[in-house]
């Protein structure tokens, strides 16, 4: 049997801390990042939508990805996610089914409740409806969608009345995710419609917290009529490589402390909150804990490779984006795992090695004949040549 290949590529919330930083320069250095993915081979990029806070900028990730699609070829672009209680399920779908047809198969749709409570605070709705609310929501959008007949539907956020979308999709199936945390909420919403998952923090969960996962999703896509396939489940962490770990730590000096008072004291997020007080605290706790990778390729080689084992397979691995190191020393990560990590999960890794394998073992004897045929072809057409008439 063939290698398996797993899909890589990043979750863009963008952490962009601090927020002292220029807004325009960062989202450039977004798209940037995007740009490079894209030179080096990725296969994904996801985008989150916030409102608040003050580093995580992108308001409309389907607008931020449409400008990114100019200026990319290959990379498929993703919603990491839209936080749908806050919007109209009929203009969401209307929205995804337009982006769907200009990018005519490279638009990926991630969905969640919303992360940022200082979002949902600004319209009214208290943490306790969002996930309620996404459960409600995603079936009427997944109704819009489809286009089977007219939908109507009343809730204290919208009121639709025979709403119909009046395009239908240019993908079939749409790629679709529902975003998992902890609990088993957002496999069960993904296993009740079909959709696929991201397991974000599934690094720091362990094999219990992403067998629960995958398990969730079996038993409630089993009991709606789906049959969910591994390439669809994506895992999510954060990483940061150079040449030497002694290197990746330096690097990280950058913005890693930012980064982590941000999740401590403004994020109000407790899936994504940092460990330790000092810059070495949480560089061991970023290692030791097993959400994510500060060190070598090998390192994330490793990691991967663990998760691989613990989780029983899955088909992309995304790494969390974030300022913890300079532009400089980021482009080096990304070119570093592009170049040494990717193509250990991918089948041209094993049959280069193979070839050269094959090549090393009749090196010495073609390296022999060969010299041999071309002496002897020289000796056969050797012949004088004529001096030239000198004055």
């Amino acid at each position: 049997m063939p290698p398996k290949r797993i899909r890589f590529g990043i979750f863009m919330p963008p952490f962009n801390s601090p927020a002292t930083q220029g807004a325009t320069s960062s989202l450039m250095r977004n798209v940037e990042t995007i740009k490079l993915l894209d030179e080096l081979g990725y296969d994904e990029a996801w985008v989150g939508e916030h409102h608040s806070a003050g580093v995580e900028i992108i308001a409309d990730p389907l607008l931020f990805l449409m400008h990114v699609a100019g200026q990319t070829r290959h990379i498929r672009l993703g919603t990491g996610v839209i936080s749908l209680p806050y919007h109209n399920p009929l203009w969401t779908a209307d929205r995804i089914i337009l982006a769907d047809h200009l990018l005519r198969g490279r638009l990926m749709v991630g969905l969640g409740p919303g992360s940022l409570p200082t979002d949902a605070a600004m319209i009214g709705l208290e943490p306790a409806d969002l996930r309620p609310a996404l459960d409600h929501d995603t079936d009427v959008l997944m109704q819009l969608l489809r286009g089977d007949e007219p939908v109507t539907v009343t809730t204290d956020r919208y009121e639709l009345v025979d709403a119909r979308c009046q395009l239908a999709l240019w993908s079939d199936p749409l790629d679709m995710v529902v975003a998992a945390s902890v609990s088993p909420a957002g496999p069960m919403l993904a296993g009740r419609h079909g959709l696929g998952i991201i397991s974000l923090g599934a690094m720091m969960q362990g094999a219990e917290g992403l067998t629960m996962h995958w398990d969730r999703l079996q038993v409630e896509a089993a009991e709606h009529g789906h049959v969910p396939d591994r390439k669809n489940w994506r895992l999510m962490g954060p990483m940061h490589l150079a040449e030497t770990r002694e290197q990746a730590i330096e690097d990280v000096r950058y913005g890693l402390d930012a980064w982590a008072e941000y999740t401590q004291d403004v994020l109000a997020l407790p899936t994504l909150r940092a460990a330790g007080d000092t810059f070495e605290e949480r560089v061991d706790w970023i290692n030791e804990s097993g959400l994510g990778v500060i060190g070598t390729p090998d390192d994330a080689i490793a990691r991967i490779t663990e998760l691989d084992e613990q989780s029983g397979g899955f088909g992309c691995f995304i790494m969390l984006a974030t300022d913890w190191a300079n532009w400089d020393a980021t482009r080096r990560h990304y070119e570093l795992f592009a170049r040494h990590v990717a193509p250990r999960f991918q089948p041209s890794s094993a049959r280069l090695q193979a070839s050269e394998a094959a090549a090393r073992a009749v090196h010495d004897d073609l390296y022999e004949k060969n010299g041999a045929a071309i002496q002897a072809w020289t000796d056969q057409n050797q012949r004088t040549v004529p001096r030239a008439a000198t004055r």
